[in-house]
């Protein structure tokens, strides 16, 4: 027993509930409203239901919504009601479709003093008495009356619980908030979610393959990828067609999963074109085209709320001359490693075979120092790449390469 009032029992779950919204890097709402808070309110509004004629009391102390009185209107964008007239009414109920918007008290149950007896509010009428006193009243036909109400067009959403088994702090042991963002985005939300283990690594796979590509589309910016010349024309249709398909998803009854495929997709062709070569190339550049797939892939995560900043947090005054530290560190690996892999090209007569393999075997050492030290900075969050002769670097979770 934890010898709580009910509404100290409410707080506490009500700060445990903002904790885990903060960790989950959910922004908070304008405002938090308490139905214990609306009494007066509820009671109120459930009168002028009830003098709209579309309630009524019972002698037991509870107070339905009368279904059959909003005729046809009520239920109309969530699909015809089944039909439930024909099952026997054992409750103090007109109707079994009619639903409960005060309820008597039970014994040693939380209540109210009302109209009707001591009760408490049925859980349909806390969110429009609510939604009235924090908005305006025109959504509100029922309460409004049936004259206002033929005018106005009512909004039902359902939302399917999404249940999970351990506590959020278990969870982000796991997986990270923004995969857990990211796994919400592949679900539509008027479906059922479907929580799994694959699941949650398919939501991680895809946000590494968006990292890697912008780690790897900034390396190319910054010329430290050598690729084949660029199909420009192709990456900017691309890129436009994408930005199409996103908006219209979007519109389309928010349709996140469509507009993550999309966005994939552009990531796809962008990944094909950026192939390092480490034979000579011309010169010829496009930063602009992929400086613009970057920056429409960062703002799109952006608006998802999924932040795509370093993983390991690299913070304070010195994180500018840590990153340098890390930036030398790689040059100079990428050096060694270069010079241990240099041999002669052409190779003429058997002693020069043999010079090329006394050579190779000389500078292993080498490479198995830049194995190691690529080894070891990874288990620090620092992931190397190394690309033909060119070595780039990114931060990443530590714990996936514990894992791995």
């Amino acid at each position: 027993m934890l010898n709580l009032s009910p509404v100290s029992l409410a707080r506490t779950y009500e700060q445990e509930f903002k904790q885990d919204m903060m960790a989950l890097k959910v922004l908070p709402p304008t405002i938090y409203m308490r139905v214990t808070e609306h009494i007066p309110q509820i009671i109120s509004f459930i009168q002028q239901i009830m003098s709209n004629g579309h309630a009524y009391s019972t002698s037991h102390g509870n107070v339905y919504f009368d279904v059959q009185s909003a005729g046809n209107k009520y239920g109309k964008l969530i699909g015809p009601f089944s039909d439930m007239d024909t099952e026997p009414v054992v409750s103090d109920k007109k109707s079994t479709r009619d639903f409960a918007l005060w309820k008597t008290a039970k014994p040693d149950e939380p209540h109210w003093v009302s109209p009707w007896g001591k009760g408490r509010p049925g859980w349909h009428i806390e969110c429009s008495t609510v939604a009235r006193w924090i908005m305006d009243e025109r959504s509100l036909p029922g309460y409004l009356g049936s004259d206002k109400g033929q005018q106005k067009r009512m909004t039902s959403i359902r939302r399917d619980a999404f249940f999970l088994y351990t506590s959020l702090q278990e969870f982000l042991q796991s997986f990270s908030s923004e995969e857990f963002r990211m796994f919400c985005l592949r679900c539509k939300y008027r479906s059922a979610v479907e929580y799994s283990k694959d699941s949650m690594n398919e939501a991680s796979s895809i946000l590494k393959i968006i990292s890697s590509f912008i780690n790897d589309a900034n390396a190319y910016l910054r010329g430290q990828l050598v690729c084949e010349p660029i199909q420009e024309d192709v990456l900017w249709q691309s890129l436009n067609e994408t930005k199409l398909i996103v908006k219209a998803a979007f519109a389309d009854d928010f349709d996140t999963l469509r507009a993550v495929d999309a966005v994939m997709d552009l990531i796809h062709h962008g990944n094909r074109q950026l192939k390092t070569v480490s034979k000579h190339v011309p010169e010829a550049r496009s930063p602009l085209v992929y400086g613009a797939i970057v920056s429409y892939v960062e703002q799109f995560l952006d608006l998802l709320g999924i932040c795509q900043q370093k993983q390991v947090s690299v913070e304070g005054k010195d994180s500018a001359l840590l990153l340098n530290v890390v930036d030398e560190m790689v040059d100079f690996r990428s050096k060694v490693r270069n010079y241990a892999l240099a041999t002669e090209e052409k190779v003429e007569d058997g002693q020069q075979k043999e010079r090329r393999r006394q050579m190779v075997k000389d500078r292993e050492p080498l490479m198995k120092a830049c194995d190691g030290v690529r080894l070891n900075l990874a288990g620090f969050g620092i992931n190397i790449k190394d690309r033909g002769t060119v070595s780039t670097w990114e931060l990443q979770n530590c714990k996936e390469n514990q894992e791995q």
